[in-house]
């Protein structure tokens, strides 16, 4: 072999490193968040270690040209208190897409971006995780086999739609979601519709066929970050009978930092289910929740808080014996990477 012919082989050998280098971008991330807490479930009490939605992820992008490039998500739940992994090993995020100017097309599962747009957005103190988490959104989405679409931002508004496949399953029909987003200075808005026909877990364990609607708005002042949501809720057919049902609910969140403390507020409330007519009793219900952040980074805070659930006396909404409240006292630390 000559000298050219090295030169040539050493160029071409160069430049497929340089191209696959340039063409793809992979990162490891994740965040690990343990609680320490104080609870009591009615009358009996219990200091518990706790996993706040802990994961770990992997994502990637490709530069396509031409403004177009391919992208993946792949995330993993585990349980920080003791280690266990998910039942679905990918099963808090398993997704494809193409992006450009276009927007993004989005193919696999995901989370519903209503619920983004409107309850999580407002969830400052502990990103709607662990006990302290909003116990009172119904969220109705099926997440898998999905397909979605994310438009480009116009001018701080920005909007997605998805429909999640049945693939015939047995009971089950098409859900589908759909979220505006505006963000723009202080004042942010957020809209979230769903319709799924096949769906448990409403109402504090109801079932039937689901839609809601929220509205989110958040305004920055200085310091402050005030937040809101309201949400209603409707079942038809709800736990397999004729009747149809329908719930009312709102949460109301405050934020004040001050250097590297945050100091947290909420509150929300469901109304009485309205089934048939009538209200039904013993099955509205109360969240506070009081926090404190101490940010020791831009990746790792230490953080302390009191949530409260006062159940209505035919309900539970955060499992258990209807009629029984839940509260905890705890202590913290979440770490990102």
């Amino acid at each position: 072999m000559n000298n050219t012919q090295r030169a040539l082989l050493a160029l071409l050998a160069v430049a497929g490193t340089s191209a696959a280098m340039a063409q793809s971008s992979v990162t490891i991330y994740g965040r690990v968040n343990t609680t320490v807490e104080r609870q009591k479930v009615g009358d009996a009490k219990l200091t518990a270690m706790e996993n706040n939605a802990s994961r770990w992820g992997v994502r990637g992008s490709e530069d396509l040209g031409g403004g177009l490039k391919a992208g993946f998500q792949l995330e993993s739940g585990f349980a920080s208190d003791t280690g266990v992994a998910a039942t679905s090993f990918f099963g808090r995020q398993s997704e494809v897409n193409l992006s450009g100017a276009f927007g993004a097309l989005r193919l696999g599962n995901f989370i519903s971006d209503s619920y983004y747009a409107t309850a999580d957005y407002i969830s400052m103190h502990n990103h709607d995780t662990g006990t302290s988490a909003d116990a009172l959104y119904s969220y109705v989405m099926r997440d898998v086999n999905k397909i979605g679409y994310r438009s480009p931002a116009f001018g701080g508004f920005s909007a997605e739609g998805a429909v999640s496949l049945s693939e015939k399953a047995p009971g089950a029909k098409n859900a589908f979601d759909l979220s505006g987003n505006y963000n723009a200075g202080p004042l942010g808005l957020g809209l979230g519709y769903t319709s799924n026909k096949a769906v448990t877990g409403v109402f504090g364990g109801f079932s039937g066929e689901a839609q809601q609607v929220a509205l989110r708005g958040s305004y920055a002042l200085g310091a402050f970050t005030l937040g809101a949501y309201y949400q209603y809720t409707t079942l038809d057919n709800y736990n397999g009978t004729s009747a149809d049902a329908k719930r009312h609910a709102y949460r109301l969140a405050g934020m004040y930092t001050l250097g590297a403390s945050e100091f947290h507020a909420n509150y929300g409330r469901a109304e009485k289910i309205k089934a048939g007519g009538s209200n039904l009793s013993g099955t509205a219900a109360n969240q506070w929740t009081l926090g404190y952040n101490y940010n020791l980074s831009k990746r790792t805070k230490v953080y302390g808080y009191y949530t409260k659930i006062d159940n209505g006396s035919n309900i539970s909404y955060q499992g258990g014996t209807p009629g029984t409240d839940f509260s905890s006292l705890a202590v913290g630390v979440r770490h990102n990477f």
